[in-house]
């Protein structure tokens, strides 16, 4: 009988000792949060770099004591920038690694892909994409953009990027229009919104043309553009389409100046148009002429941290230049992480935390996030910027 005793309570000790032990792994347990971008594929020059922002801001978060001592686990994935993959990574985020939240893709369209399953799942998701439709609602002419309450977004929108290049221009006194832009999703939509505001803020647009995003000659739309005479000429395209549209404009001598979308900042543009991008205008993050800004701009210690980081500690200068995409992975995880700090990781109530976002002063902007504008940027947090000598300055 007392060799039973006792051997109870060793088994009562063992199993209590036990259960502390689980407890003290369960809550040292990572905060698991989906990442997926664009790894491969031709978008991989922005989705690859992407990946490495946030894991950089994620180092520096954990380092930092995590959330709420927790620390972050990013679960990648690479969408190759094709929906179907894209949707393929996200379910697994979900039925398998479990995570929290997502952040990304890269692509406009691999975002819309994704959407009914981010709504479906509710999963809150920051995505990277630099399109407004991931976070439209409802149906807007002929297009039905469903439910964005779980979606947000940390780049400007389009509709932001083209009120900082209709007002500059307008400034400039230049409102007799010409628009090339790509067919994809993100065309499209810098295209609705020229459309839209263009006449609103007294614009005319002349003449409208598109192209196959992986074309490699835009010569025959723009001598259509040009034969229209338009005071400038707007493109909307991301990757390699825009650096062949500055130089055809350059080669067919045409004088009215080539203003692209806020994709396109970055080393990379200036090396594919080489000579052609002289002159050539386009509305950026503060990232790209950090060192122009006051020093009374919140915005300027910030990024001075980002790119200390980036090109000193990281080194992925070495590989990736800084260009205008390359905050936004650390303001989608910074949101995240400060949502996380005053909500926990229950999914609906870090949802309204990130909705309800004030005051974050991020490297893409400062951001104020409301239930009707789950971006939170608006023109201020542009600038514009030219091309002067192979390097982006503030334009005049």
């Amino acid at each position: 009988m007392r060799t039973g005793r006792k051997l109870a309570a060793v088994l009562t000790i063992a199993l209590f000792l036990g259960g502390i032990g689980a407890q003290g792994v369960q809550a040292e347990e990572p905060i698991k949060i989906g990442a997926f971008f664009a790894l491969s594929g031709p978008a991989a020059f922005i989705g690859a770099p992407t990946q490495m922002v946030a894991e950089m801001v994620t180092q520096k978060i954990n380092k930092e004591g995590g959330v709420k001592g927790k620390k972050i686990e990013l679960v990648t994935a690479d969408t190759e920038g094709e929906p179907t993959k894209a949707v393929m990574a996200f379910k697994k985020f979900v039925s398998v690694d479990k995570v929290v939240a997502v952040v990304g893709p890269t692509r406009t369209g691999t975002g819309m892909a994704v959407k009914k399953q981010v709504d479906q799942s509710k999963i809150p998701t920051v995505m990277t994409v630099g399109g407004d439709p991931v976070i439209m609602e409802g149906k807007i002419g002929k297009m039905n953009f469903g439910s964005a309450k779980w979606v947000f977004k940390a780049p400007q929108r389009s509709s932001v990027a083209v009120a900082k290049v209709l007002g500059y221009l307008k400034a400039k006194g230049l409102t007799k229009l010409g628009l090339i832009t790509a067919s994809d999703g993100f065309g499209r939509d810098g295209a609705r919104w020229v459309a839209k505001m263009g006449p609103e803020m007294g614009f005319e647009i002349v003449a409208k043309e598109q192209f196959n995003p992986r074309d490699v000659d835009m010569k025959s739309q723009l001598t259509k553009i040009a034969g229209l005479k338009p005071q400038a000429i707007v493109c909307w395209t991301i990757g390699p389409a825009g650096a062949i549209v500055s130089k055809n404009h350059h080669a067919l001598g045409l004088k009215m100046p080539l203003v692209q979308c806020h994709g396109l900042p970055g080393p990379k543009y200036i090396k594919l148009a080489g000579a052609a991008a002289e002159g050539d205008l386009m509305p950026s993050t503060k990232l790209m002429v950090w060192q122009e800004l006051k020093d009374t701009d919140p915005q300027k210690k910030v990024i001075k941290e980002f790119v200390h980081l980036y090109n000193d500690v990281y080194h992925y200068n070495k590989k990736y230049p800084i260009n205008t995409h390359s905050g936004y992975a650390w303001d989608a995880i910074m949101i995240l992480a400060l949502a996380m700090e005053k909500a926990g990781t229950d999914k609906a109530a870090l949802r309204d935390a990130i909705e309800s976002t004030k005051n974050y002063v991020g490297i893409s902007g400062i951001y104020n996030i409301t239930p009707k504008d789950h971006n939170g940027l608006g023109v201020d947090s542009m600038v514009m910027v030219q091309v002067k000598d192979g390097k982006f300055v503030m334009a005049k």
